[in-house]
Order: structure tokens, then sequence, then C-alpha cells
């Protein structure tokens, strides 16, 4: 397999015009989400994309609208990889904005976002001990880009953003695939807590941050 030489790689915010093209990223790598499969609670595989999409484009524009980290990796000017991070001291609480939640809502259905919050504030109260840190809500890889390293230097792309954020002491994410366990691992993430959201099961692990951006 073809590996990406370094100067081909660049990492950078996402820009308006790109957040379609995330979207679609997003899209490929949680279409096989049992957790998101659950809580959408479609009739059908039609029916769950279409409440995925929903999901994936309302989750972007508020993102975007809030100024939460969003961070995109190319090669060349190629699109490849997407990672979203919430950071628990910034403007989106637990219960996030009240306009996200109507439109979410509307598309996804009452019951379903009522249950996403539920998930999202679980989620936020355990990693609150930690003090103040970046949840990772999404990331993703395109399908022909995986095994080139790219996840893992996307991973590293959002670590390095506590260094303009005083206050952000580590990073935080909730897995329920073993393989994206043993990606974390590598990143000297430990599993902090074992959660069940319904059938579905998962971990949340979590990594402390130095200030100098180097590894606990």
């Amino acid at each position: 397999m073809k590996i990406v030489e370094a100067d081909q790689l660049s990492l950078k915010y996402l820009e308006p015009e790109e957040i379609n093209i995330a979207a679609s990223l997003l899209f490929q790598a949680y279409h096989s989400d049992e957790l998101l499969k659950q809580v959408l609670n479609a009739d059908s595989d039609v029916d769950f994309a279409k409440k995925l999409r929903a999901l994936i484009r309302e989750e972007l524009q508020t993102f975007s609208q809030s100024g939460q980290a969003m961070l995109g990796a190319f090669i060349d000017k190629q699109l490849v990889g997407v990672a979203c991070a919430i950071a628990t001291n910034g403007p989106l609480s637990a219960q996030r904005f009240w306009h996200w939640r109507l439109k979410l809502m509307l598309s996804a259905g009452y019951v379903q976002t009522k249950q996403l919050v539920a998930k999202e504030q679980a989620i936020r109260a355990a990693i609150e001990q930690y003090g103040e840190c970046f949840y990772l809500s999404l990331i993703a890889i395109h399908p022909n880009a995986q095994g080139q390293g790219l996840g893992h230097y996307l991973l590293n792309g959002v670590e390095q953003l506590h260094l303009a954020e005083e206050e952000i002491t580590g990073v935080a994410v909730f897995i329920t695939q073993t393989a994206q366990k043993a990606f974390f691992l590598k990143h000297q993430y430990e599993v902090i807590e074992q959660m069940t959201f319904g059938e579905v099961s998962g971990e949340l692990m979590y990594k402390k941050l130095e200030s100098d951006g180097s590894e606990s």
C-alpha cells in the first residue's frame, strides 16, 4: 500500500464550503454504528440513512456556528479525514442550543433527540472529575485513505489544540468497537468507565495532556 509522504499532508480547520464533504466522510464512518442505529431507532436502512445524515448535518452546522474545533486532514488539497472536538468549557453545553435540538427533533425525532442528549449528559458527567477537556465527538478517515497513518495524524492534531486553551487538560472519547479501542490505546488513552446505553455497551477513554504537548 502506498504510504503518504509527509509533504503531501496538511491539517487545518474546515472552511464552510468543505462541510458537505466532511459530512459525507462522517456518514461513511458511522453508517454501521450500532449505538446510533439503536438511538435513531430507524424503521429501515433507508430511514436510518436519512436520520444519520440529518444528525451529522446538524452536528456540523452547530460546530461551525459555535466555533468548535473541526479539523480536516488533507492529501494535497483533497479532504480525507475529519475530527470534531467539543471543549467542555465552551459554548456547547450538554443540552446544546435550543435551535439544534429543534432541528434535530424535526429530522431525527423527539425521542431520538432526547436519547442523544441523555447520552451526552452521561458522558459529560463521567468526565467532569477530570477537569476541562476536549470530547472527541466525531472522527473519520476516507475508506481509500485508511491504513496510512492518517488517523494517528488527525488525532495528534486534535491533541495539539489544547496548547491554545490553557484550561484544557485532556481528551476524552467514547468507543464501542475493539478496533477503536486499540487505536486509542496506541495514543496512551486509558479506559476510565464502562458505559451502557440500551443494548449497546462501550468504554469511555481519556488521555491527560501535558502543557507542552508531550504525552503524560
